[in-house]
């Protein structure tokens, strides 16, 4: 048997989604500790798993490493489309998990384009093999027009920069209780119509954010500052959503981030990747502080929803054997 083990990660943004410029997306994001997923495989003559959508990769999996099979448990997930990356983190457990149970090596990375991962962030795989946080190329804009290229055109972006998480570092994270985020083709036909109409002169302000605000705060391990600069990336690219989820944030998340963002103990807050997770950059001595904000504010919004505190996860998914 094999077991993967791996978490969730927080999407702040991209970097450009104009196709008038030389380089598409670049997406920046960290891995954070929790919430978990856990996948067990053994060798199996077919595919045996309850949960469709592992079932669906473990096809694709088995397909890609040309073996017969595998029985796959879920021990523990992420919540499905709600921010915080379960998709790709399934589909690389599932990938690597069948493999290692089969002695094969996983090549995730490369792989991860057979099974729809990291088509435009490519936060999702960086997390899954050395966590922390990660600022990704992009895509070369010649291989694209407003719909995707075929895969085996591409290949998952490559990690631009890579920083630890600082140890004193907290995320709060709220997910309230509001429909899913988007996937799958509506995410796709969602991600065409933004990419068609994108103004080119946020992607200067965005890049003016991450090489002045971001990078340098996480490299100075200045939280408040690397909080401020996080949540102005959200709030500009949410200027390139707003005709999609009516408005810089997808309701309800909008009244949650405005009251994360006037709370003390909360350096910076946003919406990541489509929601409906909503982050705040907070530290180890304001975490109780931060929980307690995030309770307010879903309270304040009139909805129920889970609010935890998360550190930085700075290694990649643990696998055994």
């Amino acid at each position: 048997m094999a077991r993967v083990e791996t978490s969730g990660r927080l999407h702040f943004g991209f970097g450009n989604l104009s196709l008038a410029h030389d380089r598409l997306y670049g997406a920046l994001g960290v891995a954070i500790d929790r919430p978990r997923l856990v996948v067990d495989a053994t060798t199996a003559e077919t595919v045996r798993c309850a949960d469709a959508d592992a079932a669906g990769y473990a096809e694709r999996a088995c397909d890609l490493l040309g073996v017969p099979g595998a029985e796959l448990t879920v021990e523990s997930d992420l919540p499905r489309h709600a921010g915080l990356g379960s998709g790709t983190q399934l589909a690389l457990a599932v990938l690597t998990a069948i493999a290692r149970a089969y002695g094969r090596a996983p090549a995730a990375r490369e792989r991860a384009p057979e099974l729809g991962r990291g088509g435009r962030s490519g936060v999702g795989v960086a997390a899954f093999e050395q966590g922390g946080f990660v600022l990704d190329g992009g895509h070369p804009s010649a291989l694209f027009t407003s719909d995707a290229p075929a895969v085996g055109e591409w290949e998952v972006p490559p990690v631009a920069s890579r920083h630890p998480i600082p140890e004193s570092w907290r995320f709060l994270v709220v997910v309230p209780d509001a429909p899913a985020g988007r996937s799958g083709d509506e995410e796709d036909a969602a991600m065409r119509r933004a990419v068609t109409d994108a103004d080119p002169e946020l992607a200067d302000r965005v890049a003016g954010v991450v090489v002045r605000g971001v990078l340098p705060a996480i490299a100075d391990g200045d939280v408040a500052r690397f909080g401020d600069a996080v949540s102005e990336v959200g709030r500009l690219n949410g200027a390139w959503y707003a005709d999609e989820q009516g408005g810089t944030y997808r309701p309800p998340v909008g009244s949650l981030v405005d009251s994360l963002s006037g709370a003390a103990p909360i350096y910076g807050a946003g919406q990541s990747s489509w929601g409906p997770a909503v982050y705040g950059v907070t530290d180890a001595d304001h975490a109780d502080a931060a929980r307690a904000a995030g309770r307010e504010a879903l309270a304040a919004a009139g909805v129920d929803g889970d609010v935890f505190v998360a550190e930085g996860h700075n290694r990649g998914a643990s696998i055994d054997p």
